[in-house]
């Protein structure tokens, strides 16, 4: 993208993020949404005193990087992570996903999840033309942990009955937006905890500062390092939308404490600023 904008206008100036290593990007870039969600996630399970994810069945939807590396985040603590999909279908596997398989699938083979099927012949898998209207077969799944990773509004009202039902203990949105309006509201509703996209899926973001404040010193960071911040980043921004929630009166609300903890900072600048 950059080399084509400097061909085109003969000029150099700009900045872009997420960029290949070999031009000054930061390691970890495409782990970095998948990898902060679960880190926002495993926070706002201790400050809820709730059970962590070690050896709890998670479902997930999507097949992209969200996908595939919350997928590998989940095994990493110890969690089952059954299920994952694309826009042809879904698989779930009750012993566990191979991730191994997927990645081949998805990233080289560029192919449809009906594939993994070759492999492992009683796993299930439904296409996305027999999926009931308005709901998702993933969400079907009783799970502990859910991480819709796929696309915008792919958690429907139909889809929150069902995860309540099956006494699903948090939601957390990898994707943008993927849980419809109807759906937030019925979890805030239940006990089911709800963590929203522009908090709990931040870590892209946080990883492409990363990524600047290494261009601006020249200095690269390891792969550990990076992870290590990543991780640091997503639980103090867990910690200050759970502080904020309590503190305006809508303890255990992330969504209100998202959007006021954000408003704040916005405002809290403008004002110093004058403005």
């Amino acid at each position: 993208l950059f080399g084509q904008y400097k061909k085109i206008t003969s000029t150099y100036e700009g900045i872009l993020t997420g960029k290949p290593h070999m031009f000054g990007g930061s390691l970890m870039r495409p782990e970095a949404t998948g990898y902060g969600l679960i880190y926002f996630t495993q926070r706002m399970l201790e400050i809820e005193d709730k059970e962590p994810l070690k050896d709890k069945i998670c479902t997930v939807s999507g097949s992209g990087n969200v996908a595939i590396y919350t997928i590998e985040k989940l095994y990493s603590l110890g969690a089952i992570p059954v299920t994952c999909s694309c826009s042809k279908g879904m698989i779930y596997d009750k012993r566990g996903i191979d991730l191994n398989l997927i990645k081949e699938i998805k990233l080289q083979r560029r192919g449809c999840l009906e594939g993994y099927l070759e492999t492992y012949p009683d796993a299930s898998y439904i296409k996305i033309e027999d999926y009931p209207k308005n709901t998702h077969p993933v969400w079907d799944i009783p799970c502990y942990a859910a991480f819709p990773c796929a696309t915008q509004n792919e958690l429907t009202q139909e889809d929150a009955k069902k995860l309540i039902k099956n006494k699903c203990t948090v939601v957390a949105e990898g994707a943008n937006m993927p849980s419809t309006t109807e759906a937030i509201n019925l979890f805030h509703k239940s006990t089911v905890m709800f963590a929203p996209a522009k908090a709990a899926n931040a870590g892209g973001v946080a990883v492409s500062e990363f990524e600047m404040s290494q261009n601006a010193s020249m200095t690269p960071w390891s792969a550990q390092r990076v992870d290590e911040k990543l991780k640091e980043t997503m639980f103090s921004l867990c910690d200050n939308v759970s502080r904020t929630a309590k503190e305006y009166g809508v303890t255990g609300n992330y969504v209100d404490g998202a959007n006021i903890a954000g408003f704040k900072r916005v405002a809290d600048a403008m004002i110093a600023e004058g403005v």
